[in-house]
Formats: C-alpha cells, sequence, structure tokens
C-alpha cells in the first residue's frame, strides 16, 4: 500500500521556535501529538519523521519535518520521495503563506513559490503536483517591515492565542485532505469565511 507524505516546514532550532515561519512544524506536531506519534531523527533524510499506521485515509502516513532548514526543503523531501518511491501528488506540505490571513488555511495543487523560499526549494527538486496545505499568517504589519524579519519574527501574544485556538481547524482540515482527497478539501476550506473563524 502507497504511503501519504505529509512534511511541515520549518527551521529547526530554539531561537526560530513560535516564529511565523515555523507554522507548518506547529501543525504537523499537532497531529503527531493527537495521535501519539514518536518522532524520529533520521539522518539519511536530514528529516525528524513519524509513521502514522492507523491513518482514517486509505493509505499510511508519512509525517516529516525537515531539518535542512526551510531553504533547502527540497532537498529532504527529495529524499524521502526517492526512498520510498513516492508520487509527488502524494505529498502534502504544510507552509506559512502571507498572503493567507491567520487563523484561515488554503489548499492548492500548483503555482509559483509564492516569494516562500522553502517551496521554491520543493519545486527545484520535486518539481510541481504537491498539494499545498497554506497555512495563512498574513497580513504583514507593519507593511514595511522586511520580509523576512516577519516570517522570522515570533508571533505575538494575541496571534499565539489565534494559533492555539485554530490548531482544531488546522487538524480537521489536514484530515479532510487525507480522508476526501484535495478537491473536496478545496471546496471546504478555500471558500471558508473569515467570518466563521
Amino acid at each position: 500500500m502507497s504511503i501519504t507524505l505529509v512534511a511541515g516546514l520549518g527551521n529547526p532550532g530554539r531561537e526560530y521556535r513560535d516564529t511565523r515561519h515555523n507554522l507548518g512544524y506547529v501543525v504537523v506536531d499537532a497531529l503527531a501529538r493527537e495521535h501519539g506519534l514518536a518522532w524520529k531523527t533520521q539522518a539519511a533524510f536530514q528529516s525528524e519523521t513519524a509513521r502514522w499506521e492507523s491513518a482514517s485515509g486509505p493509505n499510511p502516513v508519512l509525517l516529516a519535518k525537515p531539518l535542512t532548514y526551510m531553504n533547502d526543503s527540497g532537498r529532504a523531501l527529495q529524499s524521502l520521495a526517492s526512498f520510498h518511491k513516492l508520487p509527488v501528488a502524494s505529498i502534502i506540505v504544510l507552509y506559512d503563506d502571507l498572503n493567507i490571513d491567520l487563523g484561515l488555511v488554503k489548499v492548492s495543487l500548483t503555482g509559483s513559490a509564492g516569494g516562500h523560499n522553502g517551496i521554491a526549494s520543493i519545486l527545484r527538486h520535486l518539481g510541481n503536483g504537491f498539494i499545498r496545505y497554506r497555512l495563512g499568517i498574513g497580513p504583514k504589519h507593519p507593511a514595511p517591515m522586511d520580509l523576512k524579519d516577519f516570517v522570522l519574527g515570533k508571533f505575538t501574544t494575541d496571534q499565539q492565542i489565534i494559533v492555539a485556538q485554530t490548531l482544531t481547524h488546522y487538524l480537521n482540515g489536514l484530515r479532510l485532505l487525507l480522508e476526501h482527497g484535495a478537491d473536496r478539501a478545496m471546496n471546504t476550506l478555500n471558500r471558508r469565511d473569515t467570518s466563521t473563524t
């Protein structure tokens, strides 16, 4: 039976904890915690991985957190995909997206990197066709702030509360994606009105 790979993007190390750029890590950590999964560092893949055998979807799920730092995420995912013989379409990438408001999530199948270095790296190493689970961190405030400073900045206390309150929504959306596929997830999550957050 084939495996679905769910990869949360972020930067390893204590100094990057609670930064906006690590929201992918936060959500995939929450998924592992919800199902009692243990992370294992796999140097060969430059990643931490956890295997979810009893996933509710049709396939077992391999969770991953690349340890290559954000800008080189594609190298880690390429090695995992190659070893497990995964088609690109079976890979779900969770990452922060500045173009989406904090608390919202969108699913897409194609597109450019949109200025996200982690996605640019994945496009270089794997090509397009992976499923994008885009976690909103916008809008950038203050507007003149440098993009790098914003994404590597930590969530404010109020924003941390929003993230904590929205984790269930993130996980429910991911479960919908795993169980029913990208089309169903896009129809449900991409049309979600901000007033229902």
